[in-house]
């Protein structure tokens, strides 16, 4: 068997290809704003873009805990959201509503074009960011958190740059009267729209990715984007209804959100005793013992064992630790895909891979502290 450079020749072309279409966006955005708004005003939508940004990306890293997805994965899915489909969005959106305006009223072009059009093209747009990850990326998609994780993250990208926009415009409109106003409804009232919206697709992309069905696979992501786009449509459509709007955000908007935060802490537990399930076949054949099993299966559990790793041993200690709950998820999600039909022809040696750095993981975590 000869080696050949050409997978890493395909990565880097691939790379080189993300990029460019990353910067091509990113240069069309930069000449849209330039050429609409101030300079004051892009500075100041963009100052407060980020602070609902700081609100929703940690929140989708503190549910991806467990097993912690690349930073490369999670930075890109934050600028194709950010760059990729707002752009291709905004380019969508404005087409339709010309062509509204051309049959209707101004009010009636913005009103069909937000509820009709805008959450097809948006949920689309992102939701194929989504899968496409899963599609390409299928050892590092594990399930229904990473759906709800990617989803979050480029419906934050989304967001953080249609805010930048909504700010500017109302920075430029109204100054800081309507600007407050603007940042308190969208930054402050609804920061996890778009993330609500996006992680429906992400839910049945993440449950395609858990099953064998060949037919869940198909179905689960497209009834997924149906009820993403309903709900998007059902939020814009109370934005249009005028005083009704604090009305429905207090009876229609709050419950949801707090079902939404209730259904994401239940998928992190259930993460937990996945993760323990498949652990506990390595336990059987002294991998594992059940105590660690045990630890591994719960944050608090995880939490507890750094802090004394921590404190009986320091940095080293508390590094091996990491490394050693690290492997663990890993390795219980291998073995999860391997059960599910989804695992790749290497699943066997990324096994024993695993299973080694468990081993001198725990060595290191146990030895004398120095």
């Amino acid at each position: 068997m000869n080696p050949t450079s050409r997978p890493t020749l395909r990565r880097w072309l691939v790379a080189g290809l993300i990029g460019a279409g990353l910067l091509l966006c990113l240069a069309a955005l930069t000449i849209y704003f330039g050429a609409t708004f101030s300079t004051v005003a892009i500075v100041v939508g963009i100052l407060a873009a980020l602070i609902p940004v700081g609100i929703v990306v940690p929140s989708f890293l503190w549910l991806d805990r467990f097993e912690a997805e690349p930073a490369r994965y999670l930075i890109f899915a934050f600028l194709a959201g950010a760059l990729v489909a707002t752009a291709l969005a905004m380019v969508a959106n404005t087409g339709a509503m010309a062509v509204f305006l051309a049959v209707t009223d101004e009010n009636s072009a913005q009103a069909t074009t937000a509820i009709f059009v805008a959450p097809i093209v948006e949920e689309s747009l992102k939701g194929s960011i989504v899968l496409l990850m899963w599609w390409f990326r299928r050892q590092e998609f594990d399930g229904i958190v990473d759906g709800l994780v990617y989803a979050g993250i480029v419906a934050a990208g989304f967001a953080f740059t249609e805010n930048i926009q909504y700010m500017a415009v109302a920075w430029t409109d109204g100054g800081a009267q309507m600007l407050t106003g603007v940042f308190f409804g969208r930054g402050l009232l609804s920061p996890f729209a778009h993330p609500m919206f996006t992680s429906l697709t992400g839910l049945g992309i993440g449950i395609a990715a858990e099953s064998r069905s060949s037919l869940v696979r198909v179905v689960a992501p497209v009834i997924g984007w149906v009820l993403a786009v309903i709900a998007h449509g059902g939020w814009n459509l109370l934005a249009f209804s005028g005083s009704g709007i604090l009305a429905g955000y207090l009876f229609i908007g709050v419950p949801v959100f707090v079902a939404y935060t209730v259904f994401v802490i239940w998928v992190r537990r259930r993460e937990g005793r996945l993760i323990g399930r498949y652990l506990s076949d390595y336990a059987a054949y002294g991998w594992l013992s059940p105590g660690e099993v045990e630890m591994l299966s719960s944050m608090r559990g995880r939490r507890q064992a750094l802090g004394w790793a921590r404190h009986s041993g320091g940095s080293q200690r508390f590094t091996a630790m990491r490394a050693f709950q690290d492997n663990a998820s890993e390795l219980a999600l291998l073995r999860a895909r391997m059960a599910n039909g989804h695992a790749t022809s290497t699943a066997p040696q990324t096994e024993r891979r695993l299973l080694d750095a468990l081993s001198r993981s725990r060595a290191q975590m146990l030895a004398p502290a120095r």
